[in-house]
């Protein structure tokens, strides 16, 4: 609703709101393609002022009022480094009014699977499960929602077992812009979800201890997205799928331009996605995947905060409560990740470049 009335303070009145629509390849394969990018930097703090910065840099970019969302989340990479595609298995956390918010309790649970990299744009499915399935094989899910759509490939990696190799946990200050540019995409515009993330990578798979780096905590950085959600076009049109890919990519580079331009000094060059982050984090902790696979960690236990089958090493007696070490990524003194507030306010900031 927000976006809505904005856009039609724009002056787009008689236009209709599309989502992105999938991509089909010269050999008819429609394939369901997530255009986003991102920059990685060493803290959350160069961010500041992010809004206002676009805003100026990008003619005919306009941030939507009252778009502004926070939420955390811890996400797992659930495929190793030698995996066709990435899988992750992510649980959203939105806290309610008046809630203890001195702990993360994941819920929300979905499952995604990605093809691999940020250089260009990927083949993305995703499925929440329901908390009565959770442990169940979500392969059935990813058939209901994308049917034909799930490539064999796709389909096979989908149903193999679920294994954690890693861990992040995540504060994100998420906003919404739509972009406007006749000259170069005629009558569409595109909406854009932009977000900045402060995340923590856990030193080793389980979340604990690592003595190789002293700390349970192996990375923390900070990190700028841009994704397209969809388009708006005047009612009745029907652009072809050329002329809106060609819009797609021309915001996905405009952004880009502009970002590399505000932050190239400081940017910090990788290709890799959040979940190959992950792995590439917990590979430069020398764990290898025997250790992962002998660990046999399953997301659903970090729903949990008792479990019969993970005891201390120290004292068999006492169990590992995982979701309280999960919490480190979030809380840690030393790596203590920004509150949901504080990212919100430090990004609308504004500032003079």
């Amino acid at each position: 609703m927000a976006r809505n009335s904005y856009a039609q303070s724009l002056g787009l009145n008689d236009y209709a709101y599309h989502k992105t629509p999938k991509f089909i390849t010269a050999d008819g394969r429609r394939l369901t393609i997530e255009p986003e990018r991102s920059l990685i930097v060493q803290d959350y703090q160069s961010f500041l002022g992010v809004k206002s910065l676009l805003q100026r840099e990008i003619p005919g970019f306009y941030i939507v009022n009252n778009s502004d969302i926070g939420f955390r989340y811890p996400t797992a990479a659930i495929a190793g480094q030698d995996a066709p595609f990435i899988k992750r298995f992510r649980s959203e956390f939105f806290h309610k009014v008046d809630e203890d918010r001195s702990i993360c309790r994941p819920r929300n649970l979905s499952y995604g699977i990605k093809s691999r990299g940020k250089g260009d744009n990927r083949q993305e499915y995703e499925v929440w499960v329901p908390d009565e399935h959770v442990q169940l094989d979500p392969t059935p899910l990813f058939i209901d929602k994308y049917g034909e759509d799930l490539p064999d490939d796709v389909r096979d990696f989908a149903s193999l077992t679920p294994v954690v190799y890693g861990w992040m946990g995540v504060k994100r200050a998420a906003f919404e812009a739509i972009y406007v540019n006749k000259k170069s995409m005629g009558d569409i515009a595109i909406n854009i979800g932009l977000s900045v993330d402060a995340y923590n990578i856990g030193a080793m798979p389980d979340l604990s201890y690592s003595p190789v780096i002293g700390s349970s905590i192996a990375v923390s950085n900070a990190e700028l997205e841009w994704e397209v959600m969809g388009y708006y076009a005047p009612k009745g049109d029907h652009p072809d799928h050329d002329h809106i890919w060609s819009a797609i990519n021309h915001v996905i580079e405009a952004v880009g331009t502009a970002t590399s331009d505000i932050y190239n000094k400081i940017a910090i060059p990788t290709s890799e996605s959040k979940t190959e982050r992950i792995l590439s984090a917990i590979q430069e902790q020398h764990i290898s995947t025997e250790q992962v696979l002998q660990w046999d960690l399953k997301p659903w236990e970090f729903l949990q905060d008792a479990s019969i089958h993970r005891r201390k090493s120290h004292d068999p007696s006492r169990s590992v409560n995982l979701l309280g070490r999960l919490n480190r990524l979030f809380y840690q003194e030393s790596f203590k990740l920004p509150s949901l507030k504080k990212i919100h306010d430090l990004i609308a900031q504004p500032v003079k470049r």
